[in-house]
Protein backbone atom coordinates (compact mmCIF):
# COMPACT_ATOMS: atom_id res chain seq x y z
CA UNK A 1 0.00 0.00 0.00
CA UNK A 2 2.63 2.50 0.98
CA UNK A 3 4.68 1.94 -2.41
CA UNK A 4 1.74 2.78 -4.67
CA UNK A 5 1.46 6.68 -2.04
CA UNK A 6 5.43 6.98 -3.92
CA UNK A 7 4.30 7.18 -6.99
CA UNK A 8 4.43 10.41 -9.15
CA UNK A 9 0.57 10.19 -10.51
CA UNK A 10 -1.03 7.87 -7.96
CA UNK A 11 -3.84 7.84 -10.45
CA UNK A 12 -1.61 6.02 -13.26
CA UNK A 13 -3.43 2.69 -12.52
CA UNK A 14 -6.39 3.59 -12.58
CA UNK A 15 -8.84 2.84 -15.37
CA UNK A 16 -10.45 5.08 -17.72
CA UNK A 17 -14.09 6.15 -16.87
CA UNK A 18 -15.01 4.26 -20.24
CA UNK A 19 -13.54 0.57 -19.05
CA UNK A 20 -15.12 1.54 -15.46
CA UNK A 21 -18.39 1.93 -16.98
CA UNK A 22 -18.23 -1.29 -19.01
CA UNK A 23 -17.23 -2.98 -15.83
CA UNK A 24 -20.45 -2.03 -14.10
CA UNK A 25 -22.90 -2.07 -16.79
CA UNK A 26 -22.26 -5.34 -18.78
CA UNK A 27 -24.25 -7.85 -17.99
CA UNK A 28 -22.83 -11.09 -16.71
CA UNK A 29 -24.54 -14.30 -18.87
CA UNK A 30 -25.44 -17.05 -16.06
CA UNK A 31 -22.67 -19.19 -14.35
CA UNK A 32 -25.19 -22.33 -15.10
CA UNK A 33 -24.85 -21.73 -19.42
CA UNK A 34 -21.76 -22.43 -21.54
CA UNK A 35 -21.17 -18.91 -21.82
CA UNK A 36 -21.62 -17.77 -18.06
CA UNK A 37 -19.49 -20.34 -17.45
CA UNK A 38 -16.51 -19.63 -19.84
CA UNK A 39 -17.15 -15.33 -18.50
CA UNK A 40 -16.55 -16.67 -14.86
CA UNK A 41 -13.41 -18.70 -15.90
CA UNK A 42 -12.03 -15.88 -17.82
CA UNK A 43 -12.74 -13.17 -15.62
CA UNK A 44 -12.74 -14.48 -11.96
CA UNK A 45 -10.07 -12.75 -9.86
CA UNK A 46 -9.47 -10.54 -12.42
CA UNK A 47 -10.33 -7.21 -10.64
CA UNK A 48 -7.46 -5.58 -9.32
CA UNK A 49 -7.88 -2.79 -6.33
CA UNK A 50 -7.09 0.74 -7.77
CA UNK A 51 -3.71 2.75 -6.24
CA UNK A 52 -3.54 4.00 -2.74
CA UNK A 53 -4.81 7.49 -2.36
CA UNK A 54 -3.88 9.35 1.26
CA UNK A 55 -6.88 12.49 1.93
CA UNK A 56 -4.42 15.10 0.53
CA UNK A 57 -4.14 12.93 -2.85
CA UNK A 58 -7.37 12.66 -2.81
CA UNK A 59 -8.24 16.46 -2.23
CA UNK A 60 -5.82 17.63 -5.13
CA UNK A 61 -7.08 15.36 -7.80
CA UNK A 62 -9.30 16.78 -10.71
CA UNK A 63 -13.08 16.45 -9.33
CA UNK A 64 -13.79 13.98 -12.70
CA UNK A 65 -10.83 11.67 -12.02
CA UNK A 66 -11.78 11.87 -8.42
CA UNK A 67 -15.40 10.75 -8.85
CA UNK A 68 -14.10 7.89 -11.03
CA UNK A 69 -11.45 6.86 -8.14
CA UNK A 70 -14.17 6.82 -5.49
CA UNK A 71 -16.67 4.66 -7.64
CA UNK A 72 -13.78 2.35 -8.44
CA UNK A 73 -12.71 1.64 -5.10
CA UNK A 74 -16.44 1.48 -4.26
CA UNK A 75 -16.43 -1.35 -6.71
CA UNK A 76 -13.40 -2.85 -5.26
CA UNK A 77 -14.47 -2.87 -1.60
CA UNK A 78 -17.75 -4.45 -2.09
CA UNK A 79 -15.83 -7.70 -4.42
CA UNK A 80 -13.22 -8.83 -1.74
CA UNK A 81 -11.08 -11.47 -3.71
CA UNK A 82 -11.26 -15.76 -2.56
CA UNK A 83 -8.42 -16.21 -0.48
CA UNK A 84 -6.77 -19.13 0.40
CA UNK A 85 -7.97 -20.42 3.64
CA UNK A 86 -7.11 -23.76 5.65
CA UNK A 87 -10.80 -24.19 4.95
CA UNK A 88 -10.75 -23.99 1.22
CA UNK A 89 -7.10 -25.25 0.60
CA UNK A 90 -8.85 -29.09 1.73
CA UNK A 91 -11.32 -28.86 -0.33
CA UNK A 92 -9.61 -27.73 -3.22
CA UNK A 93 -6.71 -30.13 -2.75
CA UNK A 94 -9.33 -33.14 -2.59
CA UNK A 95 -11.01 -31.93 -5.91
CA UNK A 96 -7.52 -31.46 -7.43
CA UNK A 97 -6.99 -35.11 -6.18
CA UNK A 98 -9.73 -36.49 -7.26
CA UNK A 99 -9.98 -35.06 -10.80
CA UNK A 100 -6.38 -35.96 -11.47
CA UNK A 101 -6.79 -39.43 -10.35
CA UNK A 102 -10.35 -39.85 -12.94
CA UNK A 103 -8.79 -38.50 -15.72
CA UNK A 104 -5.83 -40.95 -15.64
CA UNK A 105 -8.37 -43.91 -15.53
CA UNK A 106 -8.84 -46.57 -17.76
CA UNK A 107 -11.21 -48.01 -18.58
CA UNK A 108 -13.36 -47.58 -14.66
CA UNK A 109 -16.90 -48.29 -15.23
CA UNK A 110 -17.63 -45.99 -12.31
CA UNK A 111 -16.04 -42.73 -11.01
CA UNK A 112 -15.74 -41.61 -7.64
CA UNK A 113 -17.31 -38.44 -6.74
CA UNK A 114 -17.16 -35.55 -3.66
CA UNK A 115 -19.84 -33.98 -2.16
CA UNK A 116 -19.18 -30.75 -0.78
CA UNK A 117 -20.78 -29.66 2.25
CA UNK A 118 -21.19 -26.91 4.94
CA UNK A 119 -23.69 -24.07 6.18
CA UNK A 120 -24.71 -21.07 4.60
CA UNK A 121 -22.64 -18.67 3.83
CA UNK A 122 -19.65 -20.60 4.42
CA UNK A 123 -18.29 -20.33 0.54
CA UNK A 124 -19.12 -23.56 -0.79
CA UNK A 125 -19.82 -22.58 -4.38
CA UNK A 126 -16.88 -20.47 -4.66
CA UNK A 127 -14.57 -22.98 -3.48
CA UNK A 128 -15.97 -25.86 -5.77
CA UNK A 129 -16.21 -23.31 -8.53
CA UNK A 130 -12.40 -21.79 -8.19
CA UNK A 131 -10.89 -25.37 -8.38
CA UNK A 132 -13.24 -26.66 -10.93
CA UNK A 133 -12.34 -23.81 -13.18
CA UNK A 134 -8.56 -23.78 -12.51
CA UNK A 135 -9.13 -27.77 -13.59
CA UNK A 136 -10.45 -26.63 -16.56
CA UNK A 137 -7.87 -24.01 -17.23
CA UNK A 138 -4.93 -27.10 -16.99
CA UNK A 139 -7.09 -29.32 -19.21
CA UNK A 140 -7.62 -26.81 -21.80
CA UNK A 141 -3.60 -26.03 -22.09
CA UNK A 142 -2.92 -29.40 -21.95
CA UNK A 143 -4.93 -30.74 -24.65
CA UNK A 144 -4.26 -27.21 -27.06
CA UNK A 145 -8.07 -26.36 -26.20
CA UNK A 146 -9.00 -28.89 -28.51
CA UNK A 147 -11.74 -31.95 -27.31
CA UNK A 148 -9.34 -34.80 -27.13
CA UNK A 149 -10.40 -37.38 -30.46
CA UNK A 150 -12.86 -35.05 -31.90
CA UNK A 151 -13.98 -35.13 -35.65
CA UNK A 152 -12.55 -33.16 -37.87
CA UNK A 153 -15.06 -30.53 -38.62
CA UNK A 154 -17.23 -31.09 -36.16
CA UNK A 155 -18.57 -27.35 -34.28
CA UNK A 156 -19.08 -29.38 -30.79
CA UNK A 157 -18.30 -26.97 -27.93
CA UNK A 158 -14.91 -27.85 -25.53
CA UNK A 159 -16.54 -27.88 -22.13
CA UNK A 160 -14.18 -29.85 -19.47
CA UNK A 161 -16.86 -28.47 -17.03
CA UNK A 162 -20.67 -27.77 -16.45
CA UNK A 163 -21.85 -26.00 -13.83
CA UNK A 164 -25.72 -26.52 -12.85
CA UNK A 165 -27.63 -25.72 -10.28
CA UNK A 166 -30.18 -28.38 -9.05
CA UNK A 167 -33.60 -27.42 -10.02
CA UNK A 168 -36.14 -25.69 -7.23
CA UNK A 169 -38.48 -28.63 -7.61
CA UNK A 170 -36.26 -31.35 -8.73
CA UNK A 171 -37.25 -34.77 -10.78
CA UNK A 172 -34.84 -36.24 -13.31
CA UNK A 173 -36.57 -34.83 -16.25
CA UNK A 174 -36.04 -31.02 -14.55
CA UNK A 175 -32.59 -32.17 -13.52
CA UNK A 176 -31.52 -33.66 -17.49
CA UNK A 177 -32.91 -30.28 -18.92
CA UNK A 178 -31.26 -28.20 -16.90
CA UNK A 179 -27.55 -29.94 -18.09
CA UNK A 180 -28.77 -29.65 -21.38
CA UNK A 181 -29.57 -26.00 -21.39
CA UNK A 182 -26.06 -25.46 -20.13
CA UNK A 183 -25.11 -26.73 -23.99
CA UNK A 184 -28.34 -24.93 -25.16
CA UNK A 185 -29.05 -28.23 -26.72
CA UNK A 186 -32.17 -28.94 -28.69
CA UNK A 187 -34.62 -31.48 -27.18
CA UNK A 188 -38.73 -32.48 -27.56
CA UNK A 189 -40.63 -31.13 -24.91
CA UNK A 190 -42.11 -34.70 -24.81
CA UNK A 191 -38.96 -36.89 -25.05
CA UNK A 192 -39.35 -39.29 -22.38
CA UNK A 193 -36.92 -39.84 -20.18
CA UNK A 194 -34.94 -42.60 -21.24
CA UNK A 195 -34.30 -40.13 -24.38
CA UNK A 196 -33.63 -37.54 -22.19
CA UNK A 197 -30.86 -39.08 -20.23
CA UNK A 198 -29.46 -40.78 -23.32
CA UNK A 199 -28.99 -36.84 -24.85
CA UNK A 200 -27.49 -35.92 -21.36
CA UNK A 201 -24.89 -38.61 -22.10
CA UNK A 202 -24.18 -37.59 -25.45
CA UNK A 203 -23.47 -34.11 -25.01
CA UNK A 204 -21.41 -34.46 -21.81
CA UNK A 205 -19.09 -37.21 -24.71
CA UNK A 206 -19.58 -35.03 -27.44
CA UNK A 207 -18.56 -31.90 -25.34
CA UNK A 208 -15.37 -33.49 -23.97
CA UNK A 209 -17.13 -32.99 -20.01
CA UNK A 210 -14.81 -34.27 -17.58
CA UNK A 211 -16.46 -32.45 -14.08
CA UNK A 212 -20.36 -31.83 -13.43
CA UNK A 213 -21.48 -29.75 -10.65
CA UNK A 214 -24.38 -30.23 -9.39
CA UNK A 215 -24.99 -26.99 -6.93
CA UNK A 216 -27.60 -26.78 -4.08
CA UNK A 217 -28.32 -30.45 -3.80
CA UNK A 218 -29.54 -29.98 -0.54
CA UNK A 219 -32.49 -29.25 -2.42
CA UNK A 220 -33.41 -32.40 -2.56
CA UNK A 221 -35.45 -34.06 0.16
CA UNK A 222 -35.68 -38.21 0.44
CA UNK A 223 -39.38 -38.41 1.30
CA UNK A 224 -40.19 -37.21 -1.99
CA UNK A 225 -40.02 -40.04 -5.15
CA UNK A 226 -39.22 -37.26 -8.03
CA UNK A 227 -36.31 -36.56 -5.47
CA UNK A 228 -35.09 -40.00 -4.85
CA UNK A 229 -34.93 -40.92 -8.69
CA UNK A 230 -32.95 -37.83 -8.65
CA UNK A 231 -30.18 -39.17 -6.94
CA UNK A 232 -30.83 -42.35 -8.78
CA UNK A 233 -30.04 -40.07 -11.60
CA UNK A 234 -26.99 -38.44 -10.12
CA UNK A 235 -25.50 -42.08 -9.35
CA UNK A 236 -26.02 -42.55 -13.85
CA UNK A 237 -24.06 -39.62 -14.66
CA UNK A 238 -20.85 -41.41 -12.65
CA UNK A 239 -20.52 -44.16 -15.28
CA UNK A 240 -20.60 -41.73 -17.70
CA UNK A 241 -16.83 -41.07 -17.55
CA UNK A 242 -18.02 -37.86 -15.62
CA UNK A 243 -16.66 -36.90 -11.80
CA UNK A 244 -19.75 -35.26 -10.30
CA UNK A 245 -19.10 -32.88 -7.73
CA UNK A 246 -22.37 -31.80 -5.72
CA UNK A 247 -22.58 -29.16 -3.02
CA UNK A 248 -25.62 -27.80 -0.77
CA UNK A 249 -26.09 -26.79 3.00
CA UNK A 250 -25.90 -29.39 5.59
CA UNK A 251 -26.43 -32.50 2.93
CA UNK A 252 -26.37 -35.11 5.68
CA UNK A 253 -29.53 -33.43 7.48
CA UNK A 254 -31.40 -33.72 3.82
CA UNK A 255 -31.22 -37.69 3.96
CA UNK A 256 -29.25 -37.82 1.35
CA UNK A 257 -27.25 -39.77 3.23
CA UNK A 258 -29.08 -41.06 5.91
CA UNK A 259 -26.35 -43.88 6.86
CA UNK A 260 -23.59 -41.31 7.19
CA UNK A 261 -22.18 -41.02 10.50
CA UNK A 262 -19.51 -37.76 11.48
CA UNK A 263 -16.30 -38.83 12.66
CA UNK A 264 -15.37 -36.74 15.47
CA UNK A 265 -11.66 -38.21 15.68
CA UNK A 266 -10.88 -37.23 11.62
CA UNK A 267 -13.55 -34.16 11.65
CA UNK A 268 -15.55 -35.73 8.21
CA UNK A 269 -18.04 -37.81 7.13
CA UNK A 270 -17.85 -41.60 6.63
CA UNK A 271 -19.97 -42.31 4.22
CA UNK A 272 -20.76 -46.58 3.67
CA UNK A 273 -20.85 -47.48 -0.21
CA UNK A 274 -23.83 -47.09 -1.96
CA UNK A 275 -25.23 -49.36 -4.92
CA UNK A 276 -26.06 -48.13 -8.09
CA UNK A 277 -29.86 -48.68 -9.23
CA UNK A 278 -32.12 -48.26 -12.27
CA UNK A 279 -33.69 -45.36 -13.96
CA UNK A 280 -37.23 -46.34 -15.24
CA UNK A 281 -36.24 -49.50 -16.71
CA UNK A 282 -32.99 -47.85 -17.96
CA UNK A 283 -30.07 -50.12 -16.88
CA UNK A 284 -27.06 -47.53 -15.96
CA UNK A 285 -24.47 -49.87 -13.90
CA UNK A 286 -24.25 -52.54 -11.70
CA UNK A 287 -20.81 -51.02 -10.19
CA UNK A 288 -20.99 -50.09 -6.34
CA UNK A 289 -19.35 -45.93 -6.34
CA UNK A 290 -17.87 -44.52 -3.29
CA UNK A 291 -18.56 -40.84 -2.76
CA UNK A 292 -16.64 -38.64 -0.21
CA UNK A 293 -18.29 -36.12 1.86
CA UNK A 294 -16.44 -33.05 2.81
CA UNK A 295 -17.47 -30.65 5.54
CA UNK A 296 -16.32 -26.91 4.82
CA UNK A 297 -15.81 -25.19 8.16
CA UNK A 298 -15.81 -21.67 9.35
CA UNK A 299 -13.04 -20.41 11.11
CA UNK A 300 -12.02 -21.04 14.57
CA UNK A 301 -9.83 -18.95 17.21
CA UNK A 302 -8.63 -21.43 19.81
CA UNK A 303 -5.19 -22.59 19.07
CA UNK A 304 -2.67 -20.17 18.01
CA UNK A 305 -2.53 -21.82 14.39
CA UNK A 306 -6.41 -20.99 13.95
CA UNK A 307 -5.47 -17.25 15.39
CA UNK A 308 -2.74 -16.72 12.37
CA UNK A 309 -4.94 -17.90 9.87
CA UNK A 310 -7.57 -15.70 10.65
CA UNK A 311 -5.09 -12.88 11.27
CA UNK A 312 -3.88 -13.99 7.61
CA UNK A 313 -6.93 -13.39 5.88
CA UNK A 314 -8.03 -10.00 7.64
CA UNK A 315 -5.04 -8.97 6.31
CA UNK A 316 -5.70 -10.08 2.89
CA UNK A 317 -8.97 -8.26 3.02
CA UNK A 318 -7.23 -5.38 4.64
CA UNK A 319 -4.53 -4.83 1.60
CA UNK A 320 -7.36 -5.02 -0.92
CA UNK A 321 -9.50 -2.36 0.37
CA UNK A 322 -9.13 1.25 -0.81
CA UNK A 323 -10.39 3.69 2.46
CA UNK A 324 -8.23 6.84 2.60
CA UNK A 325 -7.79 7.10 6.25
CA UNK A 326 -7.04 2.97 6.27
CA UNK A 327 -4.03 2.06 8.40
CA UNK A 328 -1.83 -0.99 8.45
CA UNK A 329 -3.58 -2.88 11.15
CA UNK A 330 -6.90 -2.00 10.96
CA UNK A 331 -8.42 -5.43 10.96
CA UNK A 332 -5.43 -7.29 12.74
CA UNK A 333 -4.72 -4.68 15.72
CA UNK A 334 -6.00 -4.34 19.23
CA UNK A 335 -9.26 -6.02 19.56
CA UNK A 336 -10.66 -6.33 15.92
CA UNK A 337 -10.04 -9.73 15.07
CA UNK A 338 -12.06 -10.82 18.55
CA UNK A 339 -14.73 -8.53 17.59
CA UNK A 340 -14.92 -9.83 14.01
CA UNK A 341 -14.80 -13.12 15.09
CA UNK A 342 -17.49 -12.34 17.85
CA UNK A 343 -20.14 -10.85 14.91
CA UNK A 344 -19.30 -13.32 11.91
CA UNK A 345 -18.36 -16.48 14.00
CA UNK A 346 -15.71 -17.02 11.69
CA UNK A 347 -18.39 -17.61 8.59
CA UNK A 348 -16.40 -16.43 5.60
CA UNK A 349 -19.51 -15.31 3.43
CA UNK A 350 -20.53 -13.00 7.17
CA UNK A 351 -17.20 -11.52 7.70
CA UNK A 352 -17.09 -10.74 3.61
CA UNK A 353 -20.56 -8.97 4.18
CA UNK A 354 -19.71 -6.90 7.40
CA UNK A 355 -16.40 -5.30 6.17
CA UNK A 356 -17.98 -4.77 2.51
CA UNK A 357 -21.23 -2.93 4.19
CA UNK A 358 -18.51 -1.27 6.32
CA UNK A 359 -16.54 -0.28 3.71
CA UNK A 360 -19.52 1.47 2.14
CA UNK A 361 -20.64 3.57 5.09
CA UNK A 362 -17.39 4.72 5.80
CA UNK A 363 -17.20 6.11 2.53
CA UNK A 364 -20.57 7.41 3.01
CA UNK A 365 -19.93 8.78 6.38
CA UNK A 366 -16.54 10.20 5.18
CA UNK A 367 -14.41 8.12 8.55
CA UNK A 368 -12.51 6.48 5.50
CA UNK A 369 -11.74 3.69 7.88
CA UNK A 370 -13.18 1.07 9.86
CA UNK A 371 -13.83 0.75 13.14
CA UNK A 372 -16.06 -1.14 15.70
CA UNK A 373 -17.88 1.55 16.39
CA UNK A 374 -18.83 2.10 12.81
CA UNK A 375 -19.20 -1.62 12.29
CA UNK A 376 -22.03 -1.63 15.02
CA UNK A 377 -23.99 -0.13 12.79
CA UNK A 378 -24.58 -2.81 10.26
CA UNK A 379 -26.95 -5.37 11.21
CA UNK A 380 -26.08 -9.02 10.00
CA UNK A 381 -28.86 -11.60 10.17
CA UNK A 382 -27.10 -13.76 12.84
CA UNK A 383 -25.38 -11.17 14.86
CA UNK A 384 -25.02 -13.41 18.16
CA UNK A 385 -23.40 -15.94 16.44
CA UNK A 386 -22.66 -17.88 20.21
CA UNK A 387 -25.20 -20.77 18.81
CA UNK A 388 -23.22 -21.74 15.84
CA UNK A 389 -22.57 -25.16 15.27
CA UNK A 390 -19.18 -26.62 16.38
CA UNK A 391 -19.79 -30.07 14.27
CA UNK A 392 -22.34 -30.75 11.31
CA UNK A 393 -26.27 -31.80 12.62
CA UNK A 394 -26.53 -35.49 12.60
CA UNK A 395 -28.99 -36.60 9.09
CA UNK A 396 -32.67 -35.92 9.98
CA UNK A 397 -34.92 -39.25 10.41
CA UNK A 398 -38.32 -38.72 8.42
CA UNK A 399 -41.20 -37.87 10.16
CA UNK A 400 -43.72 -40.95 10.61
CA UNK A 401 -47.23 -40.55 9.32
CA UNK A 402 -49.64 -39.09 11.43
CA UNK A 403 -52.13 -41.92 12.65
CA UNK A 404 -55.63 -41.31 12.49
CA UNK A 405 -57.74 -40.67 15.64
CA UNK A 406 -61.11 -42.35 15.81
CA UNK A 407 -63.80 -40.72 16.15
CA UNK A 408 -65.40 -39.32 19.10
CA UNK A 409 -62.66 -37.43 20.81
CA UNK A 410 -59.41 -38.22 21.98
CA UNK A 411 -58.39 -42.28 22.06
CA UNK A 412 -56.74 -44.06 25.05
CA UNK A 413 -53.71 -42.90 26.20
CA UNK A 414 -50.95 -45.60 25.93
CA UNK A 415 -48.15 -46.70 28.94
CA UNK A 416 -44.66 -44.83 28.11
CA UNK A 417 -43.35 -46.12 31.24
CA UNK A 418 -40.91 -48.49 29.28
CA UNK A 419 -40.34 -46.64 26.16
CA UNK A 420 -37.02 -45.99 24.67
CA UNK A 421 -36.16 -42.20 24.04
CA UNK A 422 -32.73 -42.40 23.32
CA UNK A 423 -29.42 -41.13 23.85
CA UNK A 424 -30.08 -37.89 24.12
CA UNK A 425 -33.00 -38.14 26.53
CA UNK A 426 -30.86 -39.66 28.53
CA UNK A 427 -28.47 -37.48 29.10
CA UNK A 428 -30.20 -34.50 29.56
CA UNK A 429 -32.60 -36.48 32.58
CA UNK A 430 -28.57 -36.92 33.95
CA UNK A 431 -27.24 -34.07 33.35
Amino acid sequence: MSDALDTDDPLSGLPSRARIAELILRGRPHRDTYPGWQHYRAHRGRLLPPPAMTPIQWRTTPVGRRTDYDLYRRMTNVNLPLQRTPMQEKVTRLIQRRLNGNTLKQDAPTLAGIMVSGWGNYGKTATVCSAAAAFEDQWLQLHDFLIPGAVEGTLDLHAPVVYVSTPVTATPKSTCVSILHFFRAEFRRSATLPELVRLVADSLRDHGVKVLVLDDISRLRMHRADDQDVLDLMRAFMSLDVTLILTGVNIPATGLLREAKWDKETAQWVMPQLESTRIHGLEVTQTEHRSELVELDRFRYSTDEQIRAFLNHLRGIENHLRLLNAKKGMLTDGTMPEYLMRRTGGVVGLLGRLIEDGAQEAMDSGSEVLEEDLLDQIVLRRDDMADAPDEPVPPAQPTPPATRQPPGGRGRSRNTTFDDHGPRAEQDRTG
